[in-house]
């Protein structure tokens, strides 16, 4: 099949450090081209990829420290035009851009496949209603929860989970990765790990947006045993998941998949989070971490940590989160689409 692949360009594919949308662009890309498959990738100038590489900016927006990155920019509309402007070329066209693209993609006379990676808000989920065309890809059961929709299938994230490092043993501490904002938790992870009394590293970007919410909720806290590292890379997370004693992941929103759920699994390190939108999903209560309600019973399910079997953990990522099962499901979505066509 000739198939496009339309990244957001806000980073890099794959992404150097933040960016789990992207790592999920770039380990589906390369995998369907292992297949045989011909594959554009738009994307920005500076991606690694063996498909073709469509860009219209040479470097990922953030990286180039352009304002206004997020959302209705003028960079990410000309890369989804022009996107868009090749369709003849393709069987299917694959858009990970999310409603920004729907205008367009709406009237695209190539079938559209779009893998929304955000939620369905009350805000945008009409949108979805109106221009219903392309078939919507969910990421979990929980994100699929909205009716009226053009859904055809849910496919969960995977990674090349086997190069990820993996720890039977641990240093101890808790671990937060991601980003610094109020519907990640970053605030419950502190309140656990004093609680507790136990050293916490938190190993996240701070967007200008979130500063607020870091001076209120984060940076009296930080200290020798709470501590905040900043972004950091594929192999310094891996390395910082392999060791972690848990990882906590207090979110206050309902997301749609916690792809950090299954690397720091990948790692052996079981996983702490609360049960809400796609937890359930991903971590087995019980087996490779606990799924809870409260801040009391994440404290007692950190207590229980030593329960859990750190290679167990491992294998239920690598087993159901890999680049083969995703990409599987996607052919199978295409061919379903392209024989309705």
């Amino acid at each position: 099949m000739k198939i496009a692949q339309i990244a957001p360009i806000i980073e890099r594919i794959p992404p150097k450090k933040y960016g789990g949308t992207e790592r999920v662009v770039h380990t589906l890309t390369e995998e369907l081209v292992r297949r045989g498959h011909e594959v554009t990738l738009f994307a920005s100038g500076d991606s690694l990829t063996s498909a073709k590489l469509f860009s219209i900016y040479p470097r990922a927006l953030r990286e180039a420290k352009l304002k206004e990155i997020y959302g209705l920019n003028t960079w990410t509309l000309f890369n989804i035009g022009e996107a868009y402007a090749h369709q003849q070329e393709f069987d299917i066209m694959h858009d990970h851009n999310g409603y920004i693209s729907l205008p367009t993609a709406n009237i695209c006379e190539t079938p559209v496949v779009m893998t929304y990676h955000g939620p369905f808000t009350v805000e945008n989920r009409h949108i979805f209603r109106k221009l219903s065309r392309p078939y919507l890809v969910t990421i979990s059961k929980s994100q699929a929860i909205v009716p009226g929709l053009n859904y055809i299938d849910t496919i969960y994230n995977g990674l090349d989970l086997a190069h990820y490092p993996f720890s039977n043993d641990h240093e101890g501490y808790l671990l937060f990765v991601g980003r610094i904002s109020m519907e990640k938790g970053v605030h419950n992870a502190i309140q656990i790990a004093l609680n507790l009394d136990l050293p916490l590293i938190i190993a996240a970007k701070l967007d200008d947006v979130d500063q607020p919410y870091f001076h209120t909720y984060v940076e009296p806290y930080l200290s020798e045993k709470i501590t905040w590292i900043g972004e950091v890379d594929e192999a310094e997370r891996n390395h910082l998941m392999s060791r972690a004693l848990c990882f906590i992941h207090a979110i206050t929103w309902r997301e749609p998949f916690g792809l950090t759920l299954i690397e720091a699994m990948a790692c052996g390190c079981p996983v702490v989070a609360f049960n809400i939108g796609s937890i359930p999903e991903i971590i087995v209560h019980g087996k490779t971490g606990f799924t809870v309600n409260t801040m009391e019973e994440m404290i007692d399910a950190v207590l229980s940590i030593g329960s859990i079997d750190r290679a167990q953990c491992r294998e239920h990522a690598l087993s159901n989160f890999n680049e083969k099962k995703m990409a599987d499901g996607y052919e199978r979505v295409y061919k379903q689409i392209l024989m309705k066509s």
